[in-house]
């Protein structure tokens, strides 16, 4: 399954993006309905406050914590503000006892306020302003303090999801045998189980010895191994390693023999003399024959991480490292990077130096303010305007940039020694799991191209991270499952520097006893480490050196990295592959890899996950980075992101890339809207003409019924004329609609003068009244002076010979000689 955004409108994820239709549930009384639109889906809200300031941008809101975040809704712009909303299992500390001496043109502004200071793993400090003497603040701070460290692992909000919901294309250990099947260059075959495929070469072979988690309880259930190593074999070796966490092959050249392996630290004990044949051959065997016989034998190179002088101390513990001289063509190499408390501890530092000097600063000032801890108030206190501050902070970030340049350094090493010169690499630090991580995945980043695209990351996390057991939960201070299949916070495993003989890791899975949830707590905050960011960190290092050499860009690294920590999402829960079997995530929570490729989907090839300067055909084969190039720099999209948003995208190439792309799409759409405009415009206007030509077509027919009509009245007039009477026409709108009109056909014979003019033919209608609208009175009625029948008295209508004929003639002069000559016939007008 491939792979498939923050609380900033750039730099992080949309978690709005994954919509349920189930009603969303609230814990408490007296929510704002007007919130629930920013709620996601099985989102419930324990708390909630409102008035409630955020200092770094003083700006007022509601504050809400719920099962997943603590959530700011800004007061005026009714919106989320992404700098105040954080997930609960991305906060580190908090601090309800904060004391801020204001600046001398800012005292007088503001009345006192109760704080509320909240420190992130992703570099945000943050800090609430309550109204004084209420209880709003304690509400608050208790339900953060109770659900940001839930006492176990289902409370947490992945597990809150339906599960009928979740869709799992595959199960992690297939995807696991497909990679294996890629690095031997082979095609995995259909079958059913996993347990009926066989992987081998020349060289190496794969093993199920560790299917019931019997080899070792963090390694994953497949493993390669050299072919020449027995399953027994593999059990003697276990044994002398830390954790039973012997030698494996992590990645593997099939074209040279060459191989990436990966461990952890021997147990040779104080005098550094103890000793193991099983062990001594499987390191052996790693370095295989060459393909050339006339080159010299194998090297095989033993890298241990850590500074010298930590693995003598080690030593001291029934740890230690190996001896050259016990395993041949081998030579032993450290690198001197530091363990996981530094690591914190560096970063710490880095996050107040930031916020402090940053146009954002959690005082609300952007100013160069030094942050010391007032002892008296068992709080923090900014102020004193010390400039001389950034002079010691400076050191901060050279410290914490020298930790991320060794890591790069000697990642950088180990790939050169396997591209160039075809030698094997054992990596190993104390206990194998987080300076080892870091190494081994970050040389098969720059040795196999395939791990630089989208889906290739995916597999190499899936493999060197999840698969080789990187305690995720105890470096992000989240519970996990004991064996019994119940949850603990008690660690399942020691510091680097702890006791080897009584490490839990060393025996079986859950065996040591319970605490107290205080001292779970604070063991596994001790605990808590940067080891993967800082792997992130040094793959954007690599991302400015070789900026086409990747398929994913640095926004990508940043959103998977927020999608790590905000525990949303199952795939990085628990310790190791078989606490995750366990507790059932892969069934119960939702695939952080889907809920990416469907943010990359939703932008298509110009979504901001992608590097647009990406070209797989200049980087097809391996990077080696010369060392003079390999000085990093501040990483400022995960950084800088919150206190300087503007100075964090403006220097980087990709970001003005996908600033001047927005701007396009932007064009574009606007010019599709337009495109779409003239569209509509053309056809209304082309709709317009054709009814405009229709209204000409009827003009021009009711001018022709005009005309014709014209014709028709000339000729009635002419024919008239020519019987020598003249016709008047009057209407009674009494009695029009009681007129029946009756049409006759009339044509001269002997009239040739009538016969060629063109309008001979004509249509006489006359109106005739019913009897019964004949007036009794004969003043209503008028003849003409020619009248036949009119007499000395006037007319005698109705007595008068005219009244037999059924009609009225009114105003008709006429000459009765002519009318006999006329002979009527019915259709003596032809059609016009």
């Amino acid at each position: 399954m491939e792979g498939s955004g923050s609380w900033h409108a750039i730099d992080a994820i949309d978690w709005n993006r994954i919509e349920d239709p189930r009603p969303r549930r609230s814990a408490v009384q007296g929510v704002d309905e007007t919130l629930e639109e920013f709620l996601l889906e099985d989102e419930e809200v324990f708390a909630q406050s409102h008035g409630v300031v955020l200092l770094n941008t003083d700006e007022a809101g509601t504050l809400s914590v719920t099962n997943f975040r603590l959530l700011f809704v800004s007061q005026a712009r009714k919106c989320v503000i992404e700098l105040g909303t954080i997930p609960l299992t991305t906060i580190e500390k908090l601090n309800d006892d904060v004391k801020i001496q204001l600046l001398p043109h800012l005292s007088d502004k503001k009345q006192p306020r109760e704080l509320l200071q909240v420190v992130g793993k992703d570099m945000r400090v943050i800090v609430f302003a309550f109204r004084p003497k209420s209880k709003q603040k304690n509400e608050v701070f208790d339900a953060l303090r109770r659900y940001s460290k839930p006492a176990n692992l289902w409370d947490l909000y992945a597990f809150s999801c339906d599960p009928t919901t979740i869709k799992n294309d595959s199960d992690p250990k297939w995807r696991l045998l497909r990679e294996y099947f890629r690095l031997f260059r082979k095609s995995l075959p259909q079958v059913q189980g996993v347990d009926e495929v066989s992987l081998s070469n020349d060289w190496w072979r794969l093993t199920r010895v560790n299917s019931s988690y019997s080899l070792c309880s963090t390694y994953p259930t497949l493993l390669i191994v050299p072919r020449s190593i027995s399953d027994d074999d593999l059990f003697q070796a276990s044994t002398f390693r830390s954790g039973k966490r012997l030698p494996v092959v992590s990645w593997c050249d099939p074209g040279t023999g060459a191989v990436l392996a990966r461990s952890s630290q021997p147990l040779v004990g104080l005098m550094m003399n103890f000793r193991n044949n099983a062990d001594e051959k499987l390191v052996c065997a790693l370095g295989t024959k060459t393909m050339d016989t006339k080159r010299s034998p194998r090297k095989l190179y033993i890298i241990d991480a850590r500074p010298r002088a930590n693995a003598l101390a080690n030593g001291a513990k029934g740890g230690g490292s190996e001896s050259s001289s016990n395993y041949p063509r081998s030579e032993v190499l450290f690198l001197g990077i530091q363990n996981i408390h530094t690591m914190r501890d560096s970063l710490s530092r880095l996050r107040d130096y930031v916020d402090a000097h940053g146009a954002i600063s959690s005082n609300g000032t952007p100013s160069a303010v030094s942050v010391v801890g007032d002892r008296r108030n068992r709080g923090s206190t900014w102020g004193g305007g010390n400039l001389n501050s950034m002079t010691s902070f400076s050191s901060t970030l050279g410290e914490w940039l020298n930790h991320i340049q060794n890591i790069l350094v000697g990642a950088s090493w180990i790939a050169a020694q396997i591209a160039v010169e075809s030698a094997s690499v054992l990596v190993h630090c104390s206990d194998g799991w987080d300076r080892t991580t870091q190494l081994v995945a970050l040389a098969c980043l720059l040795l196999d191209p395939y791990y630089r695209t989208f889906s290739g990351f995916q597999a190499l996390v899936e493999k060197d991270w999840l698969a080789f057991g990187h305690p995720f939960a105890e470096r992000m201070g989240i519970p996990t499952v004991s064996e019994s299949g119940g949850s603990q916070y008690e660690l399942l495993r020691q510091p680097s520097l702890g006791n080897l003989t009584s490490s839990p890791s060393r025996n079986a899975l859950g065996s040591s006893g319970s605490s107290s949830n205080t001292s779970a707590q604070s063991q596994t905050s001790n605990n808590c480490s940067p080891i993967l960011l800082q792997w992130l960190d040094c793959i954007s290092q690599l991302l400015r050196l070789y900026p086409s050499a990747f398929q994913f860009s640095s926004k990508f690294l940043v959103d998977f990295m927020d999608c790590v920590l905000s525990c949303r999402f199952g795939n990085f829960l628990c310790n190791s592959e078989r606490e995750r079997e366990q507790s059932g995530v892969a069934n119960s929570c939702r695939c952080m890899w889907s809920y990416l490729a469907d943010l990359r989907a939703s932008g298509g090839s110009f979504h901001e996950h992608y590097n647009p300067f990406y070209d797989p055909v200049k980087h097809n084969g391996p990077l080696v980075p010369p060392a003079a190039a390999l000085a990093p720099t501040l990483w400022p999209q995960f950084y800088l992101r919150w206190t300087c948003p503007s100075e964090s995208q403006g220097g980087d190439l990709e970001s003005q890339w996908h600033a001047m792309n927005r701007k396009y799409d932007e064009a574009m759409k606007a010019k599709d809207i337009a495109e779409w405009r003239a569209k509509d415009i053309k056809t209304k206007m082309e709709s317009m003409k054709e009814d405009l030509q229709r209204e000409r077509r009827a003009s021009r027919t009711t001018l022709a019924m005009a005309q014709n009509a014209q014709r028709e009245n000339a000729a009635i007039k002419k024919a008239i004329e020519s019987i020598g009477c003249t016709i008047k026409f009057s209407v009674d709108e009494n009695q029009v609609d009681k007129t029946e009109v009756l049409s006759y056909s009339v044509r001269r014979e002997t009239d040739a003068r009538s016969q060629q003019d063109e309008n001979a033919d004509i249509s006489v209608s006359i109106s005739a009244i019913e009897d019964s609208l004949v007036s009794e009175t004969p003043g209503d009625h008028f003849c003409e002076s020619l009248c036949p029948f009119r007499t000395r008295e006037g007319c005698r209508w109705p007595d008068a010979p005219c009244a037999q004929l059924g009609s009225q003639f009114v105003g008709l002069k006429a000459n009765f000689d002519a009318f006999d000559r006329l002979s009527i016939q019915d259709c003596y007008f032809g059609p016009e």
